[in-house]
């Protein structure tokens, strides 16, 4: 590996485990409901760990849950190693996806040489046959500062419970509130929010929308690739939108219109529809391809997951720093953040 390529692979290792802050995250984190579960007990310390647990645990799942809950309350090389098949792929936005233990392995010690004290709890996750949707709620210090964050880790399982291929969906821009102003570009989201005295202003209050269901996936992967905010905004009826950049929930549809025209102002995507997990009260929707900030702009892996939980709340996921700054100005922010 040459120095170039071996020191961007640690900035992705940065990302894969600080990428994702988001303020005014919902209060779902708290929320506790039963699991549907064939487990027969054997993952009944599983449950206990988690916010919220929903599907069919399998016995992989439940073997992936007890190495991912076990990373998260005691980060090393050796307990993020034991999550991954010795072939798999760890994927975060805007660059390529790290492959086997050996990368994994470098971009892991580089993280935890950042943030050694990085600890995280399991949030609301669902399970699908073989993929697992894991929200979880990080912790780290950087630059004496306590941060928080939010992060959807997405894994497809193998039989014996080993991650074979990782997607993480967060957003790196919070990160750099630690950093001077005049240090970091400014926010894709700057200034979005509800009408002001509109009803429901700064709430999550008002009509849930109706619940997400396979067949609205064709539907819904058009608005993206088209660009369609107000297709978007719109299905979604009165329920808190919570997403990057977002100092609190959007519940007005002219809010929620005016953040995907934001978005769509800056990025063309190019969507696939990914995983989908289904569980009795939370849905999580994954799309996945590429992004062009700008017409000069690469095209950059990039994705985007969708959760709707029991309330009607709707959280977005995503890496918004693609759309703001260039390959090189990414680099820079995280050595700025190391220094």
């Amino acid at each position: 590996m040459n120095l170039r390529r071996h020191t961007r692979t640690g900035l992705l290792a940065v990302a894969a485990l600080l990428a994702g802050l988001t303020v005014g995250t919902p209060a779902t984190a708290t929320a506790t409901a039963p699991a549907t579960t064939n487990d027969g007990g054997e993952c009944a310390g599983v449950r206990a760990e988690l916010d919220r647990l929903e599907g069919r645990i399998t016995p992989n799942a439940c073997a992936f849950m007890k190495r991912q809950i076990a990373f998260g309350e005691a980060p090393s090389i050796q307990t993020y190693l034991d999550i991954f098949d010795p072939e798999a792929s760890l994927w975060e936005a805007g660059g390529p996806a790290l492959r086997g233990h050996a990368d994994i392995g470098t971009s892991i010690s580089r993280s935890l040489r950042l943030v050694p004290d990085l600890r995280y709890r399991g949030t609301n996750v669902v399970t699908e046959g073989s993929v697992m949707m894991f929200g979880q709620q990080n912790t780290v210090t950087l630059k004496g500062r306590k941060v928080s964050y939010p992060q959807i880790a997405r894994n497809v399982l193998g039989d014996d419970g080993k991650t074979i291929q990782a997607r993480r969906y967060y957003d790196r821009y919070e990160l750099f509130e630690v950093l001077p102003d005049s240090e970091r570009p400014r926010a894709l989201f700057a200034g979005i929010a509800d009408p002001a005295g509109s009803a429901g202003h700064g709430t999550a209050a008002g009509r849930a929308p109706d619940r997400f269901r396979p067949k609205d996936i064709t539907a819904r992967l058009a608005a993206w690739n088209s660009g369609d905010a107000a297709a978007l905004a719109a299905r979604t009826g009165q329920a808190g939108l919570y997403g990057p950049g977002l100092d609190r929930p959007l519940t007005t549809k002219e809010g929620k219109t005016a953040y995907f025209k934001r978005l769509f102002e800056r990025v063309d995507v190019e969507f696939k529809a990914g995983q989908a997990a289904f569980g009795r009260t939370t849905t999580y929707v994954e799309w996945h391809g590429t992004m062009k900030a700008g017409p000069e702009g690469p095209q950059v892996p990039f994705g985007i997951v969708e959760r709707v939980g029991p309330k009607g709340e709707w959280e977005l996921y995503f890496d918004t720093l693609p759309a703001i700054a260039t390959r090189s100005e990414i680099d820079a922010l995280f050595q700025a953040l190391a220094s």
